[in-house]
């Protein structure tokens, strides 16, 4: 960054030492860069994370006669209900079963099925009272995410494009932070300078900025919260926190589940679609192990009982209540002896690791039901609004021929040595932690300096026609 570009025509000039300092007009530059570039990976995510925000609750009404059971009378044994799952899908043992968390509410029995894709279950809701098949649906994940919100998140999560589009929403939850926390220097830096307002710009442009302005204040703390709790979910960046919880003592505890205790169960082990159980498992043990759970630490209706998924390893009975208050608790049995062989409670959960799982709660909308639901969704909407305002605000400044011109650059050269040094370091660091970040920002500088280059060679190339003249 060696040239500033003139507000108005975008030549190089000397820059004289800014009025303002060196932070904020660096702040500036780099607000207007990220939002131009980064503005449409933000404004899709926001939008696509609005709808999912909705899920939870359409999905209960959606798939409402799935849900929901004929009569709200005590249920039958588990075993009865597995067996007549078990009927209606030609035989199998289920990968999963979820016993109706209140009366009124269907068991989930879950199978493996090798038709489906990586990580789905086919689920078949029983009526716990009359062992009625309510349905059949593929449900996905450790969340059970039934077709609707399954095809909503994996819209916001990757575009439906795989691997390579999860870029995408990992590019706008690393950035939409630090857009954010720009966006609010700026912010403070306008109101400790309580500057007379300028006649020189238009109102259209003027009040675009105090919308923008607006908005942004409003929702900024909860722009930082979806950036941190997005990125844990992240490819590049989701992987460095997760090394980074794990070198501080503050990862997720694991179930060891082989009896042996040589391994631990993995969050994700039971959901593959070709995941069987190592053996046919009796529909009576499902009764059983839950009866031993409940006198350990299982006391949610919300959970759920998994088979051993190989030779020599426990059953599982995990609480899976996301819920205020959250419960997660899990035991590991082995069912020849009915022996408690591990536990794992949430109260033992290192701080982090409580507010993470509080977090990614939070994040989808099922901590505190409809209410999170709105306020996420209200949430979204005013981040993407923040993107299309910027883009008017950009398309407003424009001269009457072309674009608007970005901030003036150079201001690092009037910056201490400490401030070099420390922008620097910031950015080693950020782009160490959130790799699409580091690639992106190294992305505007060469772009930056192709700019100045170019203005450059317009401004000697005018001074050469002016003395010729």
């Amino acid at each position: 960054m060696t040239a500033t570009d003139s507000p108005s025509t975008g030549a190089a000039v000397s820059p004289d030492r800014p009025r303002s300092g060196w932070f904020l007009p660096l702040l500036r530059r780099l607000h207007f860069f990220a939002g131009l570039f980064v503005g449409p990976f933000i404004l899709v995510a926001a939008l696509s994370g609005a709808l999912y925000a909705l899920t939870p609750t359409l999905e209960r009404a959606m798939y409402a006669h799935e849900l929901t059971a004929s009569s709200t009378r005590d249920g039958m044994a588990l075993a009865d209900q597995i067996a007549a799952a078990e009927a209606y899908v030609g035989g199998g043992t289920p990968v999963a079963v979820r016993p109706a968390p209140a009366p009124g509410d269907t068991t989930r029995v879950m199978f493996a099925d090798d038709a489906l894709p990586e990580s789905t279950t086919r689920a078949v809701f029983v009526d716990p009272a009359t062992t009625e098949i309510r349905g059949d649906l593929p449900a996905y994940g450790t969340s059970g995410a039934l077709p609707l919100r399954h095809w909503i998140s994996d819209l916001h999560r990757s575009l439906h494009l795989g691997d390579v589009g999860r870029w995408y929403s990992e590019l706008a939850a690393s950035w939409l932070g630090i857009v954010a926390l720009a966006g609010l220097g700026l912010w403070i830096g306008r109101f400790l300078a309580r500057r007379r307002r300028s006649t020189r710009r238009v109102r259209g442009y003027r009040r675009l900025m105090r919308w923008h302005s607006g908005i942004g204040v409003g929702v900024v703390l909860g722009a930082l919260f979806l950036s941190a709790t997005g990125i844990t979910w992240s490819t590049y960046a989701g992987a460095n926190v997760a090394d980074l919880r794990a070198a501080v003592g503050a990862g997720t505890p694991a179930l060891v589940t082989s009896l042996d205790g040589s391994a631990a169960a993995g969050e994700h082990a039971h959901h593959g679609g070709a995941h069987e159980p190592a053996s046919a498992a009796d529909a009576e043990t499902f009764d059983e192990v839950l009866a031993v759970a409940r006198t350990v630490n299982v006391t949610s209706g919300d959970l759920e009982i998994r088979p051993p998924a190989g030779e020599g390893m426990a059953w599982v009975v995990q609480e899976i209540h996301r819920s205020f208050p959250t419960e997660v608790d899990a035991v590991a049995i082995d069912a020849a002896t009915l022996r408690v062989t591990d536990r794992v409670d949430f109260a033992d959960y290192p701080l982090l690791a409580k507010l993470s799982r509080w977090g990614v709660d939070l994040h989808m909308g099922t901590m505190f039901g409809l209410a999170n639901q709105l306020v996420l969704f209200a949430l979204a909407i005013g981040i993407a609004a923040l993107v299309v305002l910027g883009y008017a605000m950009w398309w407003n400044r424009r001269p009457t021929r072309g674009l608007a011109t970005a901030p003036a650059r150079g201001v690092l050269r009037h910056a201490p040595w400490w401030g070099i040094g420390a922008v620097l370091v910031a950015a080693v660091a950020i782009g160490l932690v959130l790799p699409l970040v580091g690639f992106t920002l190294a992305v505007f500088v060469a772009i930056d300096l192709l700019l100045g280059w170019r203005a450059r060679r317009v401004s000697r190339s005018e001074r050469r026609e002016a003395s010729s003249r």
